[in-house]
């Protein structure tokens, strides 16, 4: 068996996902009127409605629900979310802090799960995949131009976690026969249209797999209204097992569909 030793485990960053639903008659806009902004700002995080030029990796978001859809796993905390707060930060104290602070400010009026995860280098990709895939991706752009955004947390199976770090890598390229005809495409070219259109963002467990309850993989997605249908057609393409072999390994959590909006009181807007 080959050791997992091989792959990077440096951490280059901290997120979280607050799904928050209204508890019995409880008024959640009052409970977080103006203290989570204060707590923003004490902890330094911008707001991503106004991401700036790079986008700042301190930040935080404020999603308003649009729909969700029901997946593998039962999540109703998710599902059922009325708004979704997203923290970020390069110091795991700063997204805790708010983490704590805003489930304390919130729960006597609302129910709160918290999705969280760490960025971590990329394992699988060398320097042609990262000039393809990578270079010229999307960046987060201001809430008006992109104000979709698709809350996509999953987890592998455990027949994937048996297979050695060389055996899953194979799962994200082309797969060819002997004569050079291309069997399958793989992760990469499956979700290949998405690039130009998606921005993307993966927070993944701490330990892998993830403990139970939590999830080994929690993505994330921005677009335009525009580009809506391109965000279900690569969801459609990456669950088709015979252009991706992976996803017979996937077990897809709710995907949360939400709208960006500038402050707290857009929430209730």
């Amino acid at each position: 068996m080959i050791s997992n030793e091989s792959l990077a485990s440096e951490i280059l960053g901290h997120g979280a996902y607050l799904c928050v639903r209204r508890s019995g008659n409880g008024d959640v806009r009052r409970a977080g009127a103006a203290r989570i902004s204060t707590l923003a700002a004490r902890l330094q995080l911008r707001n991503e409605f106004d991401p700036g030029t790079p986008p700042s990796r301190d930040s935080i978001a404020l999603l308003r629900r649009r729909d969700a859809t029901k997946g593998d796993v039962t999540d109703d905390d998710l599902l059922q979310a009325e708004w979704v707060i997203h923290v970020a930060s390069k110091r795991e104290g700063a997204v805790g802090e708010f983490c704590g602070e805003a489930s304390r400010l919130l729960e006597p009026v609302a129910r709160v799960r918290v999705l969280s995860g760490v960025v971590r280098p990329k394992n699988y990709t060398g320097a042609a995949m990262n000039n393809w895939a990578y270079a010229n991706q999307v960046t987060q752009q201001p809430g008006g131009a992109m104000p979709n955004a698709f809350l996509f947390p999953l987890s592998k199976t455990a027949d994937w976690w048996r297979k050695d770090w060389m055996e899953r890598h194979t799962y994200f390229l082309p797969r060819y026969d002997d004569h050079g005809q291309m069997t399958s495409e793989g992760h990469a070219l499956a979700a290949a249209a998405g690039i130009p259109h998606l921005l993307r963002r993966t927070y993944k467990s701490l330990t892998e797999p993830a403990p139970v309850g939590q999830y080994d993989f929690v993505s994330y997605f921005e677009c335009s209204d525009a580009d809506v249908p391109m965000f279900h057609q690569v969801c459609a393409a990456l669950r088709d097992v015979k252009r991706n072999p992976e996803w017979r390994f996937v077990r897809e959590g709710p995907i949360w569909h939400g709208r960006r909006v500038a402050s707290w009181e857009e929430l209730f807007s």
